[in-house]
């Protein structure tokens, strides 16, 4: 397994800029099949009032793989399927939550 390496002052900043409530790490980044091939799962829940233009999901996901160094897939927990969020929210790491973050 490979270490991610996480720079909690960028992550807080990006979150803060795009009204992010709860950044959290999922998939093998968060288990112990992440290697150096792996991408980085990350689910999002914005706050109510974040601005969602056309162009912001991409701009993210790009900053984010600047972040992490590595490819990144930004899901909507807000798009989550039921049988998903079932596999998925159990086996999540909290990068980022904004005091207002309700589970």
């Amino acid at each position: 397994m490979q270490a991610l390496t996480i720079s909690q002052k960028d992550i807080h900043r990006f979150c803060r800029q795009y009204r992010v409530r709860e950044l959290v790490l999922f998939g093998s980044a968060s288990r112990d099949d992440f290697d150096s091939n792996s991408d980085v799962d990350l689910l999002v829940d914005f706050e109510p009032e974040a601005q969602d233009g056309f162009l912001t999901p991409s701009r993210m996901q790009r900053e984010l793989a600047t972040i992490f160094q590595r490819p990144v897939d930004l899901v909507s927990k807000a798009g989550l399927k039921p049988i998903v969020r079932r596999e998925v929210l159990p086996n999540v790491q909290v990068l980022y939550a904004s005091r207002e973050t309700v589970s």
